[in-house]
């Protein structure tokens, strides 16, 4: 045989041969936006103080989905949102659905938000917190019926684009988040200059690239552990994640940017107020985010595995009926709102129930990278410690996924008490705090979830 010949019958043999089941390349990703800035003016979410629907849009709030495909082909699909939260039964129905229309089970389906306190009301979440009237009442459910059918729609919309892709993970680090139990707002300026910041913070950024074959970056996934609180006036706005979503966009015009909200109950962005802060802030993570694109990522390889469960968590000492009976004349709105909400329970069901369904999931993407996804406003201590016993480097945990039902104390906080700690409960409409075992609880359950993964 001619060398030239046997030169191109070589080269025809390895563009044939497929890619071995840990090469990185055998991924498929696809990705998909849909606009969620709400067609009324209705009520926004997360803040009590709120006394008038929303006047109009500094920026649009978006859902995003990312959907991988591993060599086998099995899935999972990542869902963001530039909300406040998400009640729970808004996001069995959307789960129900996805999985019925896309065939996704529920495990591998996780819906996360920003946390954002200039987004809508949306559904059940928080709405204990308002006292709307028949016209706001109709704004907030259709709302969530046209946010449960985007949700759905944006997940087949990210299917149908799936294409071969390479993932690669790496960390960043941005200081911006404060923990807000331990420093007085107004002297965090002069407490960070002079580097006496006090307790615990999480300035991890996590960062997933998604390139095509040809090294562009079709998405990018990101998380950080800092309320999105810097806004608190009437615009419709993703606050400081939805600037540095925007930012990246831009910087990358064929991505899609999503961010998940870390374990950043207890911190915020300080000092704040101001729209100039939130884009400063935006593009102080948008920096962060980029610094890890450009340098040598981590390659991810291997295959996928999805656990979910949702674990019984107690509550402390329930009240009594007749404790209710007492709070449902109470002075304070909210006590007694939340009072007649439980005496209807009582009616309904003959009692409330001692413990809540929680969501813990887990994902194992690849043989390095561990992703924990937690529901309700989980504080900074859930993410430090579970990245001690888990791995520090390859373990990534959201809070504020599935369900936000609550603030998630550790007992550290729940002790303390405070706001966190249990002053919060009253807003969400729960009967009590959280029992003494619920870190035990949830770290429990993070560590059977995450044995199930590792060990498929």
């Amino acid at each position: 045989m001619h060398l030239p010949r046997l030169v191109s019958l070589v080269l025809a043999i390895l563009f044939v041969v497929p890619a071995r089941a840990d090469d990185a390349s055998t991924w498929k990703a696809g990705a998909a936006r849909v606009k969620i800035t709400p067609d009324k003016l209705m009520w926004m979410s997360g803040y009590s103080s709120r006394t008038k629907p929303a006047e109009g849009t500094l920026i649009d709030l978006w859902a995003k989905a990312l959907v991988l495909e591993d060599p086998d082909g099995r899935r999972v699909a990542l869902v963001t949102m530039d909300l406040v939260g998400i009640p729970r039964d808004l996001s069995v129905a959307v789960c129900a659905d996805v999985t019925k229309k896309h065939k996704l089970p529920r495990e591998c389906i996780c819906l996360a938000v920003s946390h954002t306190h200039t987004g809508p009301v949306a559904g059940n979440n928080l709405k204990a917190m308002y006292f709307l009237d028949e016209v706001q009442e109709k704004l907030v459910d259709d709302y969530a019926k046209s946010l449960h059918a985007k949700l759905v729609d944006v997940v087949g919309a990210a299917l149908a684009n799936l294409a071969p892709a390479d993932l690669a993970r790496g960390n960043g680090h941005v200081t911006l988040a404060v923990n807000r139990r331990n420093n007085k707002e107004p002297d965090v300026p002069k407490l960070r200059d002079q580097g006496r910041l006090k307790g615990p913070v999480d300035h991890d950024v996590p960062v997933l690239s998604v390139r095509d074959r040809e090294g562009k970056i079709k998405a990018v996934v990101f998380g950080y552990a800092c309320h999105a609180t810097v806004l608190s006036f009437f615009q419709w706005s993703g606050d400081y994640p939805g600037f540095a979503q925007q930012a990246l966009e831009k910087a990358h015009p064929d991505a899609v940017a999503l961010f998940w909200a870390g374990c950043g109950a207890d911190q915020n962005p300080l000092p704040r107020r101001s729209v100039a802060l939130a884009e400063q802030y935006g593009q102080e993570l948008a920096h962060g985010v980029d610094a890890v694109l450009a340098a040598p990522m981590t390659p991810i390889g291997g295959k996928l595995a999805a656990a979910y469960a949702e674990v019984p968590l107690p509550f402390a000492d329930l009240p009594t009926r007749d404790k209710l009976v007492e709070d449902s004349t109470n002075r304070d709105r909210y006590v007694a709102a939340r009072a007649k909400h439980l005496l209807r329970q009582i009616e309904d069901k003959g009692s409330l129930a001692g413990t809540y369904p929680y969501p813990v999931q887990a994902w194992q993407v690849g043989p390095d990278l561990t992703f924990v996804a937690l529901g309700g406003e989980v504080v900074v201590d859930y993410s430090l410690r579970l990245k001690k016993e888990l791995g520090r480097d390859g373990t990534w945990v959201a809070g504020y996924t599935n369900d936000v039902m609550a603030y998630i104390p550790s007992l550290r906080v729940l002790k303390e008490g405070g706001y966190e700690g249990g002053g919060a409960m009253v807003y969400y409409g729960l009967p009590t705090v959280w029992g003494p075992k619920v870190e035990e609880v949830i770290v429990g359950a993070v560590h059977e979830q995450v044995k199930k993964v590792r060990g498929r």
